[in-house]
């Protein structure tokens, strides 16, 4: 088992992942692009906060000349998701693992990386982890710098088109645990279905993705065992580089307490079985959610 888990099979397991996130950001860095932001601001979100939903939020309210408090809550709100797949990846990391490196790893604890090294059976080494992690990062550094260039060379629909590939992705993540376990299609049906309501109800859809995101775990998760939203619109009027860089570091230091706590604070083996059982079945749900 420790064979399965070296740097080279997290860099083969990241290839996917990689590939979808180069669609995504491609999307990002055009969309900030044409809302004015120069390419190294651009490239500095990315490569600081690695998140799709509140990177495109945050992204927007900047754009549109939001303030310091707005930024850090609309930010905290859509990535609080992180906080309980840090305390359920930290269940899966090895016990050895010193508090410095799971810091260092945190920051990469997207939605897909986590739902991917749940999946792993036995615990997860951190060389497993970084390999998992660097493609990955790679790929959304890479699509962001490649959107944000080619902005105007591509026509709206086909720069739409490309966000499709991440979904995709979810569902060949979610498919094959949902062929062998019951508790798992039944937790990702609920949390669809839920997802649903609060997409296409008139008096749910004003909720944030993040807090949407965070029901559906905890109402699918208990059952069984958010769409996302990109930002968008606005236009910066005239470049305060101080205050753009500010911004970005809000938002990168928001998402990454998120990631970090938990996965640092909850070292010690969880022993509670509901309270195993119930982060277990996290990924399914929030993939299910986002799908």
């Amino acid at each position: 088992m420790r064979q399965e888990k070296t740097f080279s099979k997290g860099l083969k397991d990241g290839i996917p992942i990689c590939l979808g996130y180069l669609s995504v950001s491609f999307t990002f860095g055009m969309m900030a692009a044409k809302g004015g932001l120069p390419l190294w601001a651009i490239q500095l979100i990315s490569m600081t906060n690695l998140t799709s939903a509140g990177q495109f939020a945050g992204t927007a309210l900047i754009l549109s000349g939001g303030a310091y408090l707005e930024i850090a809550v609309t930010t905290f709100v859509i990535n609080l998701r992180y906080t309980l797949m840090g305390v359920s990846l930290s269940q899966k990391l090895e016990p050895s693992m010193p508090g410095w490196k799971r810091a260092l790893l945190a920051f990469g604890n997207t939605d897909e990386i986590f739902a991917v090294a749940m999946q792993q059976k036995g615990l997860v080494s951190g060389r497993y982890l970084l390999g998992l992690i660097m493609l990955p990062y790679i790929g959304w550094a890479s699509g962001t710098l490649l959107g944000a260039t080619a902005f105007g060379a591509l026509p709206a629909s086909a720069a739409s088109a490309l966000n499709i590939a991440i979904y995709g992705m979810f569902v060949a993540i979610l498919v094959p645990p949902m062929r062998r376990l019951r508790p798992v299609l039944f937790t990702v049906c609920v949390s669809a279905g839920i997802s649903c309501i609060f997409r296409f109800v008139p008096a749910l859809s004003g909720f944030s993705s993040g807090w949407v995101i965070i029901f559906l775990r905890g109402s699918g998760i208990c059952l069984g065992g958010g769409a996302l939203s990109g930002g968008g619109g606005g236009c910066l009027m005239e470049l305060d580089v101080s205050r753009v860089v500010l911004s970005v570091v809000i938002m990168a230091g928001v998402t990454y307490l998120l990631r970090m706590l938990p996965v640092t604070i909850f070292r010690k083996k969880i022993e509670n079985r509901f309270v195993r059982s119930f982060l277990a079945y996290v990924p399914y749900a929030v993939l299910a959610a986002m799908t």
